[in-house]
Protein backbone atom coordinates (compact mmCIF):
# COMPACT_ATOMS: atom_id res chain seq x y z
CA UNK A 1 0.00 0.00 0.00
CA UNK A 2 1.48 3.46 -0.71
CA UNK A 3 1.05 5.40 2.39
CA UNK A 4 1.36 9.25 2.94
CA UNK A 5 1.56 10.69 6.21
CA UNK A 6 0.28 14.06 7.21
CA UNK A 7 2.21 15.92 10.00
CA UNK A 8 1.16 19.98 11.05
CA UNK A 9 4.27 21.35 10.81
CA UNK A 10 8.17 19.83 11.23
CA UNK A 11 10.19 22.83 13.08
CA UNK A 12 11.40 20.62 16.52
CA UNK A 13 11.20 17.49 17.96
CA UNK A 14 8.91 17.52 20.78
CA UNK A 15 5.99 15.08 21.71
CA UNK A 16 4.24 14.95 17.99
CA UNK A 17 7.28 14.57 16.28
CA UNK A 18 8.52 11.43 18.70
CA UNK A 19 5.27 10.00 17.40
CA UNK A 20 5.91 10.20 13.51
CA UNK A 21 9.43 9.51 14.17
CA UNK A 22 7.93 5.84 15.50
CA UNK A 23 5.40 6.26 12.31
CA UNK A 24 8.40 6.61 10.07
CA UNK A 25 9.77 3.22 11.37
CA UNK A 26 6.36 1.25 11.08
CA UNK A 27 5.78 2.54 7.35
CA UNK A 28 9.77 2.87 6.22
CA UNK A 29 8.84 3.26 2.31
CA UNK A 30 6.10 6.26 3.57
CA UNK A 31 6.01 9.89 2.02
CA UNK A 32 5.46 13.06 4.35
CA UNK A 33 3.24 16.00 3.81
CA UNK A 34 3.48 19.15 6.09
CA UNK A 35 2.66 22.60 5.72
CA UNK A 36 6.92 23.82 6.61
CA UNK A 37 9.90 22.05 7.24
CA UNK A 38 13.21 22.77 8.92
CA UNK A 39 15.29 20.06 7.95
CA UNK A 40 18.23 20.45 10.48
CA UNK A 41 15.69 20.33 13.41
CA UNK A 42 13.97 17.22 12.63
CA UNK A 43 15.41 13.33 13.04
CA UNK A 44 17.37 11.67 10.36
CA UNK A 45 15.33 8.86 9.99
CA UNK A 46 12.16 11.82 9.48
CA UNK A 47 14.74 13.39 7.01
CA UNK A 48 15.39 10.04 5.42
CA UNK A 49 11.85 10.17 3.60
CA UNK A 50 10.04 12.33 1.10
CA UNK A 51 8.92 15.25 2.20
CA UNK A 52 6.17 17.20 0.29
CA UNK A 53 5.12 20.63 1.98
CA UNK A 54 2.13 22.70 1.34
CA UNK A 55 2.37 26.30 -0.31
CA UNK A 56 2.55 27.56 3.68
CA UNK A 57 6.30 26.81 2.83
CA UNK A 58 6.70 29.50 0.13
CA UNK A 59 5.05 32.47 2.41
CA UNK A 60 7.63 34.58 3.38
CA UNK A 61 9.64 33.67 6.94
CA UNK A 62 7.07 30.46 7.30
CA UNK A 63 10.32 28.58 9.30
CA UNK A 64 9.17 30.98 11.83
CA UNK A 65 5.99 32.62 11.28
CA UNK A 66 4.23 29.43 10.55
CA UNK A 67 1.53 29.86 13.04
CA UNK A 68 0.43 33.19 11.92
CA UNK A 69 -0.37 31.20 8.95
CA UNK A 70 -3.00 29.14 10.43
CA UNK A 71 -6.20 30.47 8.53
CA UNK A 72 -4.84 29.31 5.37
CA UNK A 73 -3.59 25.81 6.57
CA UNK A 74 -7.53 24.01 5.58
CA UNK A 75 -7.30 25.39 2.11
CA UNK A 76 -3.58 24.91 1.92
CA UNK A 77 -4.01 20.84 2.69
CA UNK A 78 -6.89 20.42 0.66
CA UNK A 79 -4.77 21.46 -2.49
CA UNK A 80 -2.46 18.51 -1.21
CA UNK A 81 -2.65 15.80 -3.97
CA UNK A 82 -2.89 11.87 -2.17
CA UNK A 83 -4.70 10.77 -5.19
CA UNK A 84 -2.15 8.05 -5.21
CA UNK A 85 -2.33 6.92 -1.78
CA UNK A 86 -4.26 3.97 -0.14
CA UNK A 87 -2.91 4.65 3.23
CA UNK A 88 -3.22 8.46 4.92
CA UNK A 89 -2.14 8.86 8.51
CA UNK A 90 -2.39 12.10 10.05
CA UNK A 91 -0.97 13.12 12.92
CA UNK A 92 -3.04 15.69 14.02
CA UNK A 93 -2.63 18.30 16.70
CA UNK A 94 -2.14 21.08 14.18
CA UNK A 95 -4.53 21.10 11.28
CA UNK A 96 -3.37 17.79 9.40
CA UNK A 97 -6.34 15.46 9.13
CA UNK A 98 -8.49 18.00 6.52
CA UNK A 99 -6.48 16.72 3.46
CA UNK A 100 -8.50 14.96 1.04
CA UNK A 101 -7.67 11.34 0.51
CA UNK A 102 -8.75 9.32 -2.92
CA UNK A 103 -12.43 7.88 -2.41
CA UNK A 104 -10.81 4.24 -2.13
CA UNK A 105 -8.14 5.16 0.38
CA UNK A 106 -8.18 4.22 4.21
CA UNK A 107 -7.68 7.43 6.55
CA UNK A 108 -6.82 7.14 10.06
CA UNK A 109 -5.66 9.57 12.05
CA UNK A 110 -3.71 9.90 15.33
CA UNK A 111 -4.89 12.95 17.58
CA UNK A 112 -2.87 14.55 19.95
CA UNK A 113 -5.54 16.30 20.69
CA UNK A 114 -8.07 18.64 18.54
CA UNK A 115 -6.34 21.79 18.33
CA UNK A 116 -6.41 23.18 21.51
CA UNK A 117 -6.66 27.17 20.65
CA UNK A 118 -9.84 26.62 19.51
CA UNK A 119 -11.05 23.75 21.63
CA UNK A 120 -10.53 23.15 25.35
CA UNK A 121 -8.01 26.21 26.07
CA UNK A 122 -9.46 28.31 23.40
CA UNK A 123 -10.06 31.17 26.37
CA UNK A 124 -6.43 31.01 27.91
CA UNK A 125 -4.68 31.22 24.44
CA UNK A 126 -7.21 34.54 24.14
CA UNK A 127 -5.71 36.52 27.21
CA UNK A 128 -2.42 35.40 26.62
CA UNK A 129 -2.63 36.66 22.91
CA UNK A 130 -1.51 40.04 21.81
CA UNK A 131 -4.03 42.85 21.16
CA UNK A 132 -4.46 42.78 17.84
CA UNK A 133 -4.50 38.99 17.70
CA UNK A 134 -6.97 38.85 20.74
CA UNK A 135 -9.48 40.92 18.70
CA UNK A 136 -9.45 38.55 15.79
CA UNK A 137 -9.68 35.65 17.51
CA UNK A 138 -13.38 35.13 18.02
CA UNK A 139 -14.14 35.20 13.91
CA UNK A 140 -10.78 33.30 13.00
CA UNK A 141 -11.67 30.49 15.86
CA UNK A 142 -15.29 30.21 14.65
CA UNK A 143 -14.27 29.69 10.98
CA UNK A 144 -11.88 26.77 12.07
CA UNK A 145 -13.96 24.97 14.42
CA UNK A 146 -16.66 24.72 11.84
CA UNK A 147 -13.82 23.30 9.24
CA UNK A 148 -12.35 21.21 12.22
CA UNK A 149 -15.77 19.60 12.74
CA UNK A 150 -16.43 18.85 8.98
CA UNK A 151 -13.61 17.53 8.74
CA UNK A 152 -13.51 14.89 11.12
CA UNK A 153 -16.10 13.55 8.66
CA UNK A 154 -13.15 12.60 6.16
CA UNK A 155 -11.15 10.14 9.10
CA UNK A 156 -11.91 6.27 9.09
CA UNK A 157 -10.85 5.76 12.48
CA UNK A 158 -9.62 7.67 14.99
CA UNK A 159 -6.62 7.37 17.93
CA UNK A 160 -6.30 9.00 20.80
CA UNK A 161 -3.25 9.50 22.61
CA UNK A 162 -4.80 9.35 25.93
CA UNK A 163 -8.50 8.93 27.54
CA UNK A 164 -8.42 12.43 28.42
CA UNK A 165 -7.98 13.41 24.34
CA UNK A 166 -10.17 10.53 23.05
CA UNK A 167 -12.76 12.50 25.97
CA UNK A 168 -12.30 15.32 23.54
CA UNK A 169 -12.34 14.00 20.62
CA UNK A 170 -15.96 12.95 21.55
CA UNK A 171 -16.93 15.89 22.85
CA UNK A 172 -15.94 17.93 19.63
CA UNK A 173 -16.10 15.99 16.80
CA UNK A 174 -19.02 13.47 17.44
CA UNK A 175 -16.25 10.53 16.87
CA UNK A 176 -15.00 7.25 19.09
CA UNK A 177 -11.01 7.06 19.02
CA UNK A 178 -8.77 3.89 20.28
CA UNK A 179 -6.90 4.92 23.25
CA UNK A 180 -3.06 4.01 22.28
CA UNK A 181 -0.08 6.28 24.16
CA UNK A 182 2.65 7.42 22.59
CA UNK A 183 6.12 6.02 22.66
CA UNK A 184 8.85 6.80 25.37
CA UNK A 185 12.11 6.05 24.47
CA UNK A 186 12.44 4.63 28.49
CA UNK A 187 15.63 2.73 27.48
CA UNK A 188 17.86 5.84 27.27
CA UNK A 189 16.72 6.69 30.96
CA UNK A 190 19.08 5.40 33.47
CA UNK A 191 18.98 4.79 37.31
CA UNK A 192 21.76 6.49 39.61
CA UNK A 193 22.22 5.61 43.20
CA UNK A 194 20.34 7.41 45.90
CA UNK A 195 23.83 8.60 47.17
CA UNK A 196 24.19 10.73 43.63
CA UNK A 197 21.21 12.26 43.59
CA UNK A 198 21.25 15.97 43.54
CA UNK A 199 19.61 18.93 45.78
CA UNK A 200 17.62 20.27 43.26
CA UNK A 201 13.69 20.10 41.26
CA UNK A 202 14.04 19.98 37.71
CA UNK A 203 11.36 21.59 35.40
CA UNK A 204 11.35 21.07 31.64
CA UNK A 205 9.82 21.30 28.64
CA UNK A 206 8.67 24.65 26.41
CA UNK A 207 8.01 27.46 28.16
CA UNK A 208 4.64 28.43 27.20
CA UNK A 209 1.51 30.02 29.09
CA UNK A 210 -0.56 26.56 28.85
CA UNK A 211 2.07 24.94 31.13
CA UNK A 212 1.94 26.82 33.74
CA UNK A 213 5.86 27.54 34.16
CA UNK A 214 5.05 30.45 35.74
CA UNK A 215 3.45 28.41 39.03
CA UNK A 216 6.41 26.82 39.15
CA UNK A 217 8.50 29.84 39.73
CA UNK A 218 5.97 31.63 42.49
CA UNK A 219 6.39 28.21 44.13
CA UNK A 220 10.07 28.02 44.17
CA UNK A 221 10.30 32.25 44.65
CA UNK A 222 8.47 31.08 48.25
CA UNK A 223 9.92 28.05 49.20
CA UNK A 224 13.85 28.38 48.26
CA UNK A 225 14.55 25.66 47.30
CA UNK A 226 16.86 24.87 44.14
CA UNK A 227 14.76 23.99 40.96
CA UNK A 228 16.72 24.01 37.53
CA UNK A 229 14.84 24.86 34.63
CA UNK A 230 15.53 23.18 31.35
CA UNK A 231 13.49 24.47 28.00
CA UNK A 232 13.32 27.57 25.54
CA UNK A 233 9.84 29.22 24.91
CA UNK A 234 8.41 32.48 24.47
CA UNK A 235 7.94 33.01 28.12
CA UNK A 236 11.93 32.31 29.10
CA UNK A 237 12.61 36.30 29.60
CA UNK A 238 9.97 37.02 31.29
CA UNK A 239 10.48 34.25 33.76
CA UNK A 240 14.26 34.52 33.94
CA UNK A 241 13.28 38.44 35.42
CA UNK A 242 10.58 37.23 38.15
CA UNK A 243 12.99 34.30 39.19
CA UNK A 244 14.71 34.38 42.37
CA UNK A 245 18.82 33.11 42.42
CA UNK A 246 17.68 29.97 43.68
CA UNK A 247 16.17 29.19 40.23
CA UNK A 248 19.09 28.33 37.33
CA UNK A 249 17.35 28.66 34.06
CA UNK A 250 19.34 26.65 31.81
CA UNK A 251 17.40 27.45 28.30
CA UNK A 252 17.31 24.29 25.62
CA UNK A 253 19.38 21.52 26.29
CA UNK A 254 20.62 18.40 23.90
CA UNK A 255 18.32 15.05 25.39
CA UNK A 256 22.22 13.84 27.09
CA UNK A 257 22.00 16.90 29.45
CA UNK A 258 18.65 16.23 29.94
CA UNK A 259 18.95 12.79 30.64
CA UNK A 260 21.17 13.68 33.40
CA UNK A 261 19.12 16.16 34.90
CA UNK A 262 16.11 13.73 35.14
CA UNK A 263 18.31 10.74 37.30
CA UNK A 264 19.56 13.23 39.61
CA UNK A 265 16.94 15.72 40.41
CA UNK A 266 14.46 15.37 43.68
CA UNK A 267 11.38 15.43 41.72
CA UNK A 268 9.84 16.76 38.48
CA UNK A 269 7.52 19.68 38.63
CA UNK A 270 4.94 19.25 36.34
CA UNK A 271 2.56 22.24 36.84
CA UNK A 272 0.10 22.40 33.57
CA UNK A 273 -2.41 20.46 32.02
CA UNK A 274 -1.08 18.33 29.14
CA UNK A 275 -2.68 16.29 26.35
CA UNK A 276 -0.91 13.02 27.25
CA UNK A 277 3.11 14.34 28.57
CA UNK A 278 5.98 12.64 27.80
CA UNK A 279 8.02 14.48 30.37
CA UNK A 280 6.88 12.59 33.61
CA UNK A 281 7.13 9.04 31.82
CA UNK A 282 10.55 10.17 31.20
CA UNK A 283 11.38 11.42 34.16
CA UNK A 284 10.07 8.37 36.22
CA UNK A 285 12.29 6.00 33.50
CA UNK A 286 15.19 7.77 35.56
CA UNK A 287 13.26 6.70 39.17
CA UNK A 288 12.54 10.00 39.80
CA UNK A 289 8.97 10.75 41.37
CA UNK A 290 6.47 13.50 39.77
CA UNK A 291 4.85 16.57 41.27
CA UNK A 292 2.06 17.22 38.57
CA UNK A 293 -1.50 19.11 38.69
CA UNK A 294 -3.66 16.45 38.29
CA UNK A 295 -5.77 16.57 35.91
CA UNK A 296 -5.10 15.46 31.78
CA UNK A 297 -2.40 13.06 31.44
CA UNK A 298 -0.81 12.90 34.21
CA UNK A 299 -3.48 11.39 35.90
CA UNK A 300 -3.10 8.64 32.79
CA UNK A 301 0.93 8.17 33.95
CA UNK A 302 1.39 9.43 37.37
CA UNK A 303 0.13 6.56 40.19
CA UNK A 304 -0.44 9.20 43.26
CA UNK A 305 1.43 7.59 46.24
CA UNK A 306 3.12 5.43 44.14
CA UNK A 307 5.26 7.38 41.42
CA UNK A 308 4.52 10.47 42.01
CA UNK A 309 2.21 13.71 43.94
CA UNK A 310 -1.06 14.96 42.14
CA UNK A 311 -2.00 18.31 43.15
CA UNK A 312 -5.72 19.02 43.13
CA UNK A 313 -5.62 23.03 42.08
CA UNK A 314 -3.85 25.09 39.85
CA UNK A 315 -2.11 27.74 42.81
CA UNK A 316 0.93 28.44 44.43
CA UNK A 317 -0.43 27.26 48.17
CA UNK A 318 -1.31 23.71 46.53
CA UNK A 319 2.28 23.23 44.62
CA UNK A 320 3.84 24.13 47.64
CA UNK A 321 2.44 21.92 49.68
CA UNK A 322 3.14 18.79 47.04
CA UNK A 323 6.92 19.41 46.95
CA UNK A 324 7.17 19.17 50.66
CA UNK A 325 4.68 16.45 50.43
CA UNK A 326 6.77 14.49 47.82
CA UNK A 327 9.85 15.78 49.70
CA UNK A 328 9.15 13.19 52.78
CA UNK A 329 8.05 10.35 50.44
CA UNK A 330 10.08 7.52 50.38
CA UNK A 331 9.50 6.21 47.36
CA UNK A 332 10.66 3.14 45.79
CA UNK A 333 13.01 4.14 42.68
CA UNK A 334 12.53 0.33 40.80
CA UNK A 335 8.57 0.83 41.31
CA UNK A 336 8.61 4.13 39.31
CA UNK A 337 11.16 3.01 36.66
CA UNK A 338 8.89 -0.22 36.25
CA UNK A 339 5.90 1.68 35.82
CA UNK A 340 7.46 4.02 33.33
CA UNK A 341 8.61 1.28 30.70
CA UNK A 342 5.03 0.27 30.50
CA UNK A 343 5.10 3.23 27.64
CA UNK A 344 7.88 2.04 26.14
CA UNK A 345 8.08 2.08 21.88
CA UNK A 346 7.22 -1.61 21.20
CA UNK A 347 3.80 -1.33 23.14
CA UNK A 348 3.24 1.46 21.18
CA UNK A 349 4.44 -0.11 17.81
CA UNK A 350 2.27 -3.05 18.24
CA UNK A 351 -0.88 -1.60 19.01
CA UNK A 352 -0.67 1.05 15.80
CA UNK A 353 0.18 -1.49 13.28
CA UNK A 354 -3.36 -3.15 14.76
CA UNK A 355 -4.77 -0.44 14.85
CA UNK A 356 -4.02 0.71 11.14
CA UNK A 357 -4.72 -3.09 9.91
CA UNK A 358 -7.91 -3.28 11.23
CA UNK A 359 -9.13 0.31 9.99
CA UNK A 360 -7.93 -1.00 6.47
CA UNK A 361 -10.37 -3.80 6.99
CA UNK A 362 -13.02 -2.72 7.88
CA UNK A 363 -12.45 0.38 5.07
CA UNK A 364 -12.44 -2.73 2.47
CA UNK A 365 -15.90 -4.41 4.08
CA UNK A 366 -17.33 -0.65 3.99
CA UNK A 367 -16.53 0.20 0.68
CA UNK A 368 -19.25 -0.36 -1.81
CA UNK A 369 -19.11 -3.16 -4.49
CA UNK A 370 -20.90 -3.54 -7.96
CA UNK A 371 -24.01 -4.91 -7.31
CA UNK A 372 -24.91 -8.31 -9.71
CA UNK A 373 -28.13 -7.99 -11.65
CA UNK A 374 -31.24 -9.52 -11.07
CA UNK A 375 -32.66 -9.57 -14.87
CA UNK A 376 -31.24 -9.94 -17.61
CA UNK A 377 -30.36 -7.31 -19.96
CA UNK A 378 -33.53 -7.04 -23.01
CA UNK A 379 -32.11 -7.66 -26.31
CA UNK A 380 -31.20 -4.61 -28.46
CA UNK A 381 -33.08 -2.98 -30.57
CA UNK A 382 -32.50 -4.48 -33.80
CA UNK A 383 -34.17 -1.03 -36.18
CA UNK A 384 -36.84 -3.40 -37.74
CA UNK A 385 -40.43 -2.00 -37.94
CA UNK A 386 -42.81 -3.14 -35.05
CA UNK A 387 -45.32 -5.27 -35.56
CA UNK A 388 -48.97 -3.74 -36.80
CA UNK A 389 -51.14 -3.28 -33.30
CA UNK A 390 -48.63 -2.68 -31.45
CA UNK A 391 -49.46 -0.23 -28.29
CA UNK A 392 -47.75 3.20 -27.15
CA UNK A 393 -45.85 1.24 -24.52
CA UNK A 394 -44.51 -1.06 -26.68
CA UNK A 395 -43.37 2.14 -29.07
CA UNK A 396 -42.09 3.61 -26.05
CA UNK A 397 -39.56 0.43 -25.26
CA UNK A 398 -39.61 -1.57 -29.19
CA UNK A 399 -36.69 -3.89 -27.46
CA UNK A 400 -39.21 -5.48 -25.23
CA UNK A 401 -40.89 -7.16 -28.46
CA UNK A 402 -37.48 -8.27 -30.61
CA UNK A 403 -38.71 -11.83 -30.26
CA UNK A 404 -42.38 -10.95 -31.65
CA UNK A 405 -41.07 -8.49 -34.41
CA UNK A 406 -38.32 -11.29 -35.31
CA UNK A 407 -41.53 -14.17 -35.31
CA UNK A 408 -43.60 -12.09 -37.63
Amino acid sequence: MRTAIIHYWLVSMRGGEKVLQALCELYPDADIFTHVVIPDRIASSIREHRIHTSFIARLPRAGKWYKHYLPLMPMALEQLDLSDYDLVISSESGPAKGAIAAPGATHVCYCHSPMRYIWNMYHAYRRSAGRGTKMLMPYLAHYLRNWDQITAARVDSFAANSYNVAARIQRYYGRSATVIYPPVDVDRFIQVSRANLGDFFLMAGELVAYKRPDLAIDAFNRLGRKLVVIGGGEMLATLRRRARSNITFLGPQPSDVLAAHYSRCRALIFPGEEDFGIVPVEAMASGRPVVAFGRGGATETVIHGRTGYLFKEQAVEALVDAIETIDRFDLDPTEIVAHARTFGPDRFARRMKCFVDDAVAASTIRRPQPTARTTPMPAPWTGRPLASGSTRSEREHPQALSQEVTSA
